[in-house]
């Protein structure tokens, strides 16, 4: 890939040989330590003056690219390395290694111009006031963004329509629940309508119609804006509902990246029949050909199965020739337990 330099340090026009314009979000090679400190084996008094120090790597040579409007899913386990990246994707924090342009920028090198064009939720942190109204918190961010008063007036009116934070304005933050809290949350990130939007763990501690009105906004708001969105939870529903490009981070290096239909048919590619039956087998595992495993339990047939061996009428027809059965349900395994089996096999 062709980099440019122009106008001034941290800013880039890139193409490739053909001219192709660079994506959105460019990473490469991205590297970030960091020193941590841990008391020497000694007593309280001698261990506060001398200490070891190790550097620990959060990011190993990161890389990926993002066009603009995509919506990706941003996940892997606690230490894995995602707030790292956030961070150094927001300007933050600085790599020791690798090349980063968000929207033709070197984030860190040109600061303030890169914030004014993205925006970050964090689930546990708040960019609000604590004691005062959350109209006073989004009155601030109008100032800092350098909103235009009445652009920022049909902002404020669009997003607290949708995400019904209208009568949440002249509320003291502190005394807002943890999802009224949420969508005024969205509403001050929104408010300056940033190209790229960061979202931290967006529906933790929501209740299920919060989180569905929440996801519903979110793919609206990437529809009409083209705001690209990078998701980064432990919520997998959050991952399927929103994320049609998944990314797993652990150990601080990208482990995969594509889309989620295929990251299930590499690790976990069998589905599950579950049924009721009226004549019932013995408790414990049972035989049925073409089966990966067969159980009954507590009236209840499981059995699992590969569809690239065994089509799931065929399974069927051969479970209902042995057992007279009632309610039959196919599924596939729950995205939590696929990404717990990935997790298994590339010991992270």
């Amino acid at each position: 890939m062709k980099k440019i330099n122009t106008k001034g340090a941290g800013v880039f026009f890139s193409c490739d040989a053909s001219g192709k314009k660079m994506p959105q979000i460019f990473l490469h090679g991205i590297t970030k330590t960091f020193k941590v400190y841990e008391r020497k084996k000694r007593g309280i008094i001698t261990g506060a003056f001398f200490r070891n120090a190790k550097t620990v790597t959060a990011l190993d040579g990161v890389g990926f690219e993002m066009d603009e409007g995509e919506m990706a899913g941003y996940i892997g386990p606690n230490g894995a390395g995602k707030s790292t990246t956030v961070k150094v994707i927001s300007g933050i924090l600085t790599p020791e290694a690798g090349e980063c342009v968000i929207m033709g920028r070197v984030p860190w090198k040109r600061r303030a111009e890169h914030v004014a064009q993205i925006g970050v939720v964090f689930g546990q942190r708040s960019q609000l006031w604590w004691d005062v109204p959350a109209g006073d918190s989004f009155e601030m961010m109008r100032h800092i963004y350098n909103v235009p008063f009445e652009s920022f007036k049909q902002r404020l009116a669009e997003l607290t329509d949708v995400l019904d934070a209208g009568g949440l304005v002249k509320t003291p933050v502190r005394q807002l629940s943890l999802g009224q809290r949420m969508r005024c949350e969205i509403v001050a990130s929104l408010l300056h309508r940033p190209k790229i939007l960061f979202l931290d763990e967006p529906t933790i501690g929501l209740d299920a119609v919060s989180k569905l009105a929440l996801r519903e906004f979110l793919k609206n708001e990437n529809k009409k804006h083209g705001t690209t969105m990078i998701l980064t939870t432990h919520d997998m529903d959050d991952i399927k509902a929103l994320c049609s490009r998944v990314l797993v981070i652990g150990r601080g290096k990208i482990l995969y990246d594509g889309a989620m239909p295929e990251l299930a048919k590499r690790y976990a590619p069998l589905r599950r029949l579950r049924a009721s039956a009226k004549s019932a087998p013995a408790e414990g595992e049972i035989m049925i050909d073409g089966a990966s495993s067969a159980n009954f339990e507590n009236g209840t047939l499981t059995v699992m199965f590969d569809p690239e061996k065994l089509k799931a009428h065929e399974l069927v027809m051969r479970v209902s020739e042995k057992y007279s059965l009632n309610d039959i349900m196919i599924e596939e395994q729950n995205i939590d337990e696929i990404i717990a089996e990935m997790y298994r096999e590339m010991n992270i």
